[in-house]
């Protein structure tokens, strides 16, 4: 979705929107239905709504700190009903609203619910009733009723939704539809803060008056508090409103947790520079050279960066450490719970986070206990308990509430008893409440597990570890997401709050805190070192970790582990152990020992019970020699990146196997044939295995096999028949094999669903023998051999299908390619046909089809109805498309540079679902399809933000304005009975070879409300590096820069250095307001000022003749010449930012500052698919 802004020329200031919507209603009318399912419909979509509830203690004047709160709106939603303007309360919010609506650009969204707009825009009906009354009240103060009769006006001539008039009256449809209509409209730049914000205000206003924004100095201020405080918000929360008022900005996040990482500290500059610069992603060598380059690029800019959990001088010094770094004007602020990294840096001010008030804490507790404001009646007095002991901590007040939803009043007695008896007011302690109201000692054991050793895994991993544990952890971990313990992320990952984290690690501190051995989990670096190093391990310890760099060896002995018996868990990364390995525990269940530093596993490691092996990078070249140690249990083994494993172990030690990781083991050449065996195998990665020649036939009797991964075996020249009894498997990735010719019996596999063989050429051996034969005895050279089998009829679950770069000529396809009833994206690109399968049309699941660089593909048959998506770009031979006018589903069509194409039959019946349209480069399509499709793409509609490119020089004759270079002023004309929809932009330009263009930015400046809207629409696709000119055409929709007649309009392509825009033109849109029009969409298209001609959507240029009020008059022959800026100074037409004034624009465009990075957009088009195994 294209991203847009609105810039004000009459203010230096930028709208600071806190939060998103507005409700403005008539309590009386729609409190307790209409608008209440409206605003928990709004919520429930993540919409930060208000509204106000403050009926019943109003007076007659509206107070002033909602008047103050509405223009901190992005959006007011006015619900207009019979009695709204019998209240005066509500006619002073409409006018305070129309106002933001002016001054601050907020968005008004006016509903009509059981009342006629024309009532409200003429005051009749029950309106009219209501203003007779105020009339007479306000006989001696009537200008206040004439602003509130043109606040009606202003509201009702607006774009909005009629309940009569929409889904048939439905109120959940129409509820439905202004929830999509409101999220479509919030800014997705904003952070998200909080589901509830209560008490964020009060904080902003303190903060506010300590950042002094707008000042030229550079200001670092900090915001220090315990954790759970509520810091992250109230940093978000800032963030939000200050933005918009720097040049860059960024929003570092987690800073404790990601420079623990793998060179975090690196990932982090990076981060902050990608984040201002916006120039993509940006590398970093080393934390030194990031240092020097912050300080030269962001020493001149205006910023505003927020660093978040601090917890390390070290993070500062690599990002913050000095104001010098940063341009004149900028904002630093630091979040972290130790003030003494704000005395070190010498901050300007301090703010210590507050604990919530009494009432703030009782409204946040009641969201999440009762999901309402406030507490039903009978629990009051034990909500004011809670209240009472959660000392006013926001995280305190969260799981707590949660933990106390839909409960009795007994059990909540019973909670409360609980929290009696706890001795002090420590957050963790508090906490130790949900901790404790687990039913079990496993759900605990489970709690602090994942505390200590597995946040950020895949959750279904620990899951098996800790079923091996006897700790029932399918529904523990149900448990501890029911009680907001814990959380699931994106891929499956455990997520834990940093202070549950730390309340569980704090339980585990308790149990021994003078002696570290004593403890149950042991995760402290430190502690683990000393542990090791005076090998005073205890039986008490079932986890622990130990991390070192793999560029320094450390070495222990293996003696610390004799008395740790009941070690479970075990973590040690590039840790050198020496001594006897029969001295490790017996019960140990996982083990993860990246850098594994011996070439053989031990043969007195007692591995019974082991569940889960992780020795990625190890030093290992086989597992083990003569052992006959049984892995009974063990169900992952991970053994990547190790360089050195020449074989796979005999698997008959291994007998529950569930899954094998043997990623880029690179002198891995055999497959033990044991494997065969192994009836619970659902997953093998061989992916980068180099050395692999083949698999032992064995392995085609794996049934429970679901995915299988072979790319990068380059040597591996060969799949058995015997594939097609692998009844299992879903998934084969082959991609970059040696593999010449898949065996027939793959039509077998009933559930496979993915299929990827992308680089395996069906080709003869390219040895030098088989040349020199070729070349001797032209017709016995290798017969060639077709990839595929010559029918697929059975693969009736495949749904992804990859054949690009595979040599494929016309025959190696399967005539029966139709016969794929479940597949949906099929992948040709870069191959040899001249022609697909006519029964291609017949695959009617199929959403994407690839054929880009299949240079000999002359024509391509019936596309499947269901299509969304065709790219055929550099298909040089392509002569011949087929009818697309059936294809109701197709929204983007790639075909640049097939320089062969004449025309797409159909086309033209399908732009208004068509999302984009990229025919550059193609030089040969005929005048008449040009003409056809641009013509009528303005009657497409406004759901696209691409639009069309093709060749050409010229803006077509039906465009209104038109201008040499990139901009063009026009003023919009006043058409009776139409509403403006939105205009029509074609740009001729032409691309510089060996540039990357920048993302393109249409600004649309009102120089009459003085307002700025600046949309950066994407690109297709990368475009086309070409001297030839092309067009770039689409349409624009009025609803977010709301151009009304007689405003005076320019409208500017800024497309950066790497495009040169040569011409420009505007077509106006609109949509008549005529009964019985069926709302059809037609387009302005004249020069004169007196008649305009009309096009219909059907193309008729004779439908219709509109009288329209201009104040143009500008002839035919005005129009290429006389359309330059109103105030008659032609000047840079590109918004530009002087960097040496301060908020001063270059150009008579008014005071603009609209400093814009230049931005990239990629597109991955591949269909390789991948799998993280690590």
């Amino acid at each position: 979705m294209a991203a847009s802004t609105s810039t004000s020329s009459s203010s230096s200031s930028h709208p600071s929107w806190t939060y998103d919507a507005f409700l403005s209603f008539r309590g009386e009318d729609t409190r307790k239905n209409f608008t209440d399912h409206l605003y928990f419909a709004l919520r429930d979509a993540g919409i930060n709504t208000f509204r106000d509830d403050n009926e019943l203690r109003r007076g007659e004047d509206i107070t002033s700190e909602l008047l103050s709160a509405i223009q901190r709106f992005k959006i007011s939603i006015i619900v207009f009903s019979r009695n709204y303007a019998a209240s005066r309360w509500c006619l002073e919010e409409l006018v305070k609203i129309m106002e933001c609506r002016r001054t601050v650009r907020q968005l008004v969204l006016p509903i009509f619910y059981d009342v006629e707009p024309s009532d409200v825009r003429n005051q009749t009906g029950s309106f009219a009733e209501a203003f007779l009354k105020h009339e007479e009240r306000y006989l001696l103060d009537i200008d206040k009723v004439l602003r509130w009769r043109r606040a009606l006006i202003e509201a009702a001539n607006l774009s909005g939704w009629d309940l009569t008039n929409t889904v048939d009256g439905h109120e959940a449809k129409f509820i439905r539809k202004i929830v999509e209509a409101v999220l479509r409209e919030v800014n997705s730049t904003y952070l998200y803060v909080t589901l509830y914000p209560v008490g964020i205000d009060s904080r902003l206003q303190a903060i506010t008056s300590l950042l002094r924004v707008g000042a030229n100095d550079v200001r670092m201020v900090g915001i220090w508090g315990t954790g759970g405080m509520g810091k992250t918000t109230i940093s978000k929360a800032i963030y939000n409103q200050f933005f918009h008022s720097f040049e860059g900005k960024s929003f570092l996040a987690n800073i404790r947790e990601t420079s623990k990482q793998l060179d975090g500290q690196v990932r982090l500059q990076e981060q902050l520079l990608s984040d201002i610069l916006k120039t993509g992603k940006i590398k970093v060598n080393n934390a030194d050279r990031g240092i020097t380059m912050i300080k030269e690029r962001l020493r001149d800019r205006r910023v505003l960066v927020i660093l978040d959990d601090v917890d390390r001088l070290e993070q500062l010094n690599a990002i913050a450490r000095s104001r010098d770094w940063f341009g004149p004007g900028s904002r630093i602020i630091i979040t972290t719970r130790d003030e003494q990294l704000l005395k070190v840096l010498e901050v300007d001010e301090v703010y210590t986070a507050q604990e919530m008030s009494e009432n703030e804490s009782l409204e946040l507790f009641s969201w999440h206990a009762f999901k309402n404001s406030y507490p039903t009646e009978d629990y009051m007095d034990l909500s004011r308990s809670v209240i009472a002991y959660s000392g006013g901590l926001p995280l305190a007040l969260e799981v707590l509430g949660s933990f106390l939803f839909s409960r009795s009043r007994k059990e909540w007695k019973s909670a409360l008893e609980k929290l009696k008896r706890i001795p002090n007011d420590e957050v963790q302690t508090k906490l130790r409440i949900s901790f404790d109201a687990l039913n079990d000692s496993t759900q605990k054991d489970i709690f602090l597990d994942i505390s200590c050793f597995f946040i950020g895994m895949d959750k279904d991993y620990v899951i098996q570890i800790l079923d091996a544990c006897n700790f029932f952890a399918e529904i523990g971990i149900s448990v501890l997401i029911q009680r907001c313990l814990l959380s699931v992320g994106e891929r499956n990952k455990l997520i834990m709050h940093d202070l549950l984290r730390d309340m569980g690690r704090e339980i585990v501190r308790e149990e021994s805190p003078d002696i570290q051995g004593k403890r149950s989990r042991l995760w402290l670096h430190e502690d683990a070192i000393d542990i090791f190093a005076k090998q005073e391990g205890t039986k008490a310890v079932e986890g622990l970790t130990l991390k070192l760099s793999r560029l320094h060896t450390v070495t222990f002995s293996t003696r610390t582990f004799i008395k740790m018996q009941r070690l479970r868990l075990l973590h040690l990364d590039y840790v050198h152990l020496t001594g006897d390995y029969e001295h490790l525990s017996k019960d140990l269940r996982w083990l993860r020992w990246h850098g594994f530093p011996l070439k053989l596993f031990p043969n007195n490691f007692y591995s019974r019970n082991l569940v889960a092996i992780d020795l990625r990078y190890s030093n290992l070249t086989q597992i083990w020699k003569k052992s006959k140690e049984l892995f009974e249990k063990l169900k992952f083994l991970n053994l990547s990146h190790s360089h050195y494993l020449s074989q796979t172990p005999n698997f008959a030690r291994l007998p529950n196997l569930e899954k094998l990781i043997l990623k880029d083991c690179r002198n891995l050449f055999e497959v033990h044939q044991s494997i065969g065996d192994l009836n619970n195998l659902v997953l093998v990665n061989l992916k980068d295995c180099r050395s692999l020649q083949s698999l032992p036939m064995s392995f085609y009797r794996l049934k429970s096999l679901q995915t299988l991964i072979l790319s990068g075996c380059s040597r591996l020249d060969y799949l058995a028949e015997e594939l097609g009894e692998m009844e299992s498997l879903t998934t084969l990735l082959a991609d970059n094999t040696a593999i010449r010719q898949v065996p027939c019996t793959i039509v077998q596999l009933k559930n496979l669903k993915c299929l990827s063989l992308c680089g395996c050429k069906g080709s003869p051996s390219k040895s030098l023998s088989s040349h020199f034969w070729s070349w001797i005895f032209p017709r016995k050279s290798p017969k060639s051999v077709n990839l595929l089998p010559a029918s697929l009829q059975g693969l009736n679950s495949l749904t992804d299908l990859n054949l690009s770069h595979c040599n494929l000529s016309d025959d190696a396809i399967p005539k029966d390619l139709g016969s794929l009833c479940a597949l949906q994206s099929l992948d040709l690109q870069n191959n040899h046909f001249h022609s697909l399968p006519s029964s291609l049309g017949g695959l009617s699941k199929l959403q994407a089809l690839h054929l880009n660089y299949c240079t000999k593909l002359q024509s391509i048959p019936d596309l499947p109805p269901n299509l969304k998506e065709m790219w055929a770009q550099h298909c040089t031979a392509l002569e011949r498309m087929p009818n697309v006018s059936n294809n109701l589903h197709l929204e983007d069509l790639y075909l640049g540079n097939c320089n062969k194409l004449a025309e797409i039959p159909g086309l033209d019946k399908q732009l208004k679902h068509i999302d984009a349209i990229n025919l550059e480069k193609c030089s040969n399509l005929t005048n008449n399809f040009k003409k056809g499709i641009l013509q009528e793409w303005p009657l497409s509609g406004f759901h696209s933000v691409f639009g069309i490119f093709l060749p050409g020089n010229d803006i077509p004759d039906w465009f209104t304005y038109k201008d040499e270079g990139p901009s063009v002023c026009f003023e919009v004309p006043r058409i009776n009975d139409r509403n403006m929809d939105g205009f029509t932009v074609c740009i001729v330009y032409s691309s510089k070879i060996g540039y990357t263009p920048d993302l393109p930015t249409i600004s649309v400046i009102n120089k009459t409300k003085s307002t700025v809207e600046q949309n950066e629409r994407p690109y297709s696709i990368n475009l086309e590096m070409s001297y030839e000119d092309h067009i770039w055409q689409f349409n624009f929709p009025n609803s977010k820069s709301k151009l009304e007649a007689g405003d005076e309009v320019e409208v500017i392509a800024d497309f950066g250095s790497g495009i040169d825009v040569k011409k420009i033109g505007v077509c106006l849109v609109y949509k008549s307001n005529i009964d019985g029009f069926d709302g059809k969409m037609i387009h302005y298209a004249s020069t004169s000022n007196k008649d305009a001609i009309v096009f219909s959507d059907d193309g008729d240029a004779s439908i219709d003749q509109v009288v329209i009020e201009s104040k143009m008059g500008l002839g035919d022959d005005e129009v290429e010449s006389s359309h330059g800026c109103f105030d008659d100074e032609r000047g840079a037409k590109r918004l530009r930012c002087d960097h040496n004034t301060d908020d001063k624009a270059e150009s008579s465009h008014g005071c603009f500052d609209n400093h814009r990075e230049a931005k990239r957009l990629r597109y991955d088009h591949s269909a390789e698919m991948r799998i993280d195994d690590d």
